[in-house]
């Protein structure tokens, strides 16, 4: 009816106007007139409605979503049955359907192939409709990153973001027929099952750390415009690496070993980059490739011969954050430290800025990426194209920290917990995820050698594939295509990998430490004596049992002393010393099980309480420190002493006390030399417990008083301080 519309108004038109030109009311010209006027508006409207259906002019009527156009498309076409799973929701559907085009079979087709390549245990009803949705999205992913390009694509970039919608509600009773928007936005579990399948989204090991870098303004919600906002800042610095990489900066240097430029600084003169080398300091320009780091000296027209800091041997780098300022001083955080066994002296990378950090900590991040990356090639002997795999996840992550950096210029997160390999350094059990990566591939290519032939199906793309694709293949290993093949991903339909399992036993064992570590830095406090104060109170328990061991010792209740001294003599002459301590734990173990028992029901952990120390001005503060320094450097004293009188005794400079000491020593070898060890034992405890009991008490301070002479005869060691360079520096 509508299509009919500008008809019936114009012939209405046009019989009214002949009915004004019979009664005399318009003339023929009029007429001709009002002709031409209704045929310009007939077919304006005409035009409008041919925009509308073509959808150009869609915001007049309203926002259509492409979820609607596509259930409408599916409708319209008679095989519509062989594109619609009763067991999926109808947004899986749709996506199911665009996989569908790109793998150029049915949905039913797709669903027969799943049927016939998955194990049993991911055809059970309760997961049977997302591990379908996963299938098909691997498999079409796969062949989309085949295209160049692909990060380009507007098409691709809302595919991955609608797997990920489809994934949080896949099944048929799961979701009812809703009108999805523009808006709709993905949780962290749909991101780090999908994004991972395609590795220069994202990755296993760093997948939820991208995804709140991702969302640190969505209340942890991720939309598809910050989303295609990463996938643009991917593309872009892509390009820039391929740019680099084929250029002929460092050429003849990296042709040896192929390498790829990951990052170029020093280049701009508002950001320079400065290299300290002993006292001398040199403006140039910092190169990292995936195998070394190159420092260009800025001369006055030219750069000089690039210096290489290697980072794939084994020359024991260290590379850490380091302190610079003007003549020596130890005053600005912005540079890194860089030595190795192959340099005479370590090397400062200075970053100047004006405000922060930002450069050094992504500099420092990206080079110990790149270290760590080949620390774990030589550790594992990884060669061939597990090799290029391992070093293309490490290039993979420096260029997603890129683009998050792009489009987001102060991170959330640190620039390492976005890269793999720098985590697992930082994580518990980051060592353990490393193993498993190791020997991931392996086990997989032996899973699909067992099991069947087309099970690559069933895992994601690799990291070296999507390198590949995208143009910068790592190594020498891509020489034979075929031999690509034998790598696949991280992520398997239905089934958590190996590496998956054991990153998230690391991340639950990091929220623990996370855990802890706040209650630690709840638990310090401020002050010298605030801090004496809290530990007397901890060690209150100890100190009170070794009063009463002490009182036990000076005999101040002779019977609790004799009978301690009878029970412990009568433990160590029939060798129960090691059950005694045995013991002693076991009812250590049984009291914490005990109250841990007690504790289930959320009791609250007794607090603390400490009588905090009066406060003290500035000056008694003063007081106290310079009291503490002067008690520390009388125990070091005393310590100095006591080692040049023992150097006296060996080099018998007072002969008399060298020949006691001489024939103490001899005794004491030969005692322990024939004596069986509990009788020694016996020995050593009844002359220090006995020694202030009333038997013996007058003859024990005797023997304390002649020890303490002799000790005071024997003279120390003489001490000669060379002060000569000293001398010549102030001079």
């Amino acid at each position: 009816m509508r299509c009919w519309a500008p008809a019936i108004l114009l012939w209405g038109g046009v019989r009214l106007a002949w009915c004004l030109i019979g009664y005399g009311c318009l003339s023929a010209r009029q007429y001709c007139k009002i002709l031409n006027k209704m045929a310009v508006l007939s077919k304006t409207k005409s035009t409008l409605e041919g925009l509308v259906r073509d959808s150009s002019f869609k915001w007049l009527l309203g926002k259509r979503s492409f979820f609607d156009e596509e259930i409408e498309e599916i409708e319209k076409f008679p095989s519509a049955q062989r594109n619609w799973l009763s067991e999926l929701s109808p947004f899986a559907n749709v996506v199911v359907r665009r996989c569908t085009k790109i793998l150029g079979v049915s949905a039913s087709e797709l669903q027969q192939s799943f049927n016939t390549e998955a194990i049993d245990s991911l055809k059970l009803t309760s997961n049977y409709a997302r591990n379908l949705l996963e299938y098909c999205c691997f498999r079409a992913l796969a062949l989309c990153t085949q295209n160049t390009g692909y990060l380009g694509d507007k098409k691709f970039r809302r595919l991955t973001f609608d797997m990920m919608i489809a994934w949080e509600a896949p099944a048929s009773s799961s979701q009812p027929l809703l009108d999805i928007d523009e808006e709709a936005s993905v949780g962290v579990e749909a991101f780090s099952r999908i994004a991972p399948a395609v590795p220069i989204i994202s990755n296993v090991i760093v997948s939820e750390n991208l995804f709140e870098a991702l969302t640190s303004s969505t209340s942890a919600r991720l939309q598809f415009s910050v989303y295609d906002k990463y996938l643009s800042g991917l593309e872009k610095v892509i390009k820039k690496m391929k740019n680099l990489s084929q250029s002929n900066l460092l050429q003849s240097e990296r042709s040896l070993r192929e390498e790829k430029i990951l990052e170029v600084d020093g280049t701009v003169t508002t950001q320079p980059v400065l290299e300290h080398v002993g006292i001398s300091t040199w403006p140039g320009r910092l190169v990292l490739t995936d195998h070394a780091l190159y420092f260009e000296a800025l001369r006055v027209v030219s750069f000089d011969k690039a210096k290489r800091y290697d980072l794939s041997d084994d020359l024991k780098q260290v590379v850490k954050p380091e302190l610079t300022g003007p003549w020596g001083t130890r005053l600005f955080d912005k540079a890194v430290l860089y030595k190795s066994i192959s340099l005479s002296e370590p090397v400062v990378i200075e970053f100047p800025e004006l405000k922060g950090h930002t450069r050094r900590d992504f500099w420092l991040a990206i080079i110990r990426e790149v270290l760590y990356v080949h620390r774990f090639i030589n550790k594992f002997q990884i060669k061939g194209i597990q090799r290029s795999e391992a070093l293309s996840k490490a290039v993979l992550g420096i260029l997603r920290l890129q683009a998050i950096q792009d489009i987001c210029s102060t991170p959330s997160l640190g620039c390492e917990s976005l890269l793999m390999f720098n985590l697992c350094d930082q994580l518990p059990g980051g060592d353990l995820i490393l193993e498993t990566l190791a020997n991931m591939s392996e086990m997989k290519e032996n899973e699909r050698t067992n099991n069947s032939s087309h099970e690559k199906g069933m895992y994601s793309i690799s990291a070296l594939d999507v390198a590949s694709h995208l143009g910068f293949g790592m190594g020498t290993a891509l020489s034979d295509p075929n031999e690509n093949e034998l790598v696949v991903g991280e992520i398997a339909v239905g089934k958590m990998t190996p590496l998956e399992r054991a990153v998230k036993e690391s991340r639950n064992n990091y929220e623990k430490v996370v855990m802890a570590r706040e209650t630690v830095d709840g638990a310090k406090v401020d002050g010298i004596d605030t801090n004496l104060a809290v530990m007397k109170e901890l060690m209150l328990p100890v100190s009170e049992l070794g009063m009463y061991l002490v009182s036990l010792a000076l005999w101040e209740d002779p019977m609790k002393s004799l009978a301690f001294c009878l029970i412990s003599s009568y433990i160590i002459c029939r060798d129960w010393l090691p059950y005694a301590i045995a013991l002693l734990l076991a009812f250590m173990a049984v009291f914490m099980m005990v109250t841990r028992l007690f504790n289930q029901g959320g009791t609250p952990v007794d607090e603390v309480k400490v009588v905090a120390p009066p406060a003290m001005n500035a000056m008694e503060q003063l007081l106290a420190v310079q009291n503490t320094i002067s008690q520390v450097e009388q125990l070091i004293q005393d310590g100095n002493i006591v080692l040049l009188k023992l150097r006296a005794l060996l080099l018998a400079i007072f002969p008399q006390a060298t020949l006691k000491f001489a024939v103490s020593l001899l005794v004491i070898a030969l005692t322990l030399a024939f004596l069986p060890t509990k009788y020694i034992l016996l020995m050593v405890f009844l002359e220090a417990f006995t020694r202030y009991s009333p038997p013996r008490k007058a003859s024990t301070e005797r023997w304390t008083r002649r020890v303490k002479e002799w000790w005071f005869s024997i003279p120390a060691a003489p001490v000669i301080l060379d002060r000569e360079k000293e001398d010549k520096k102030g001079k």
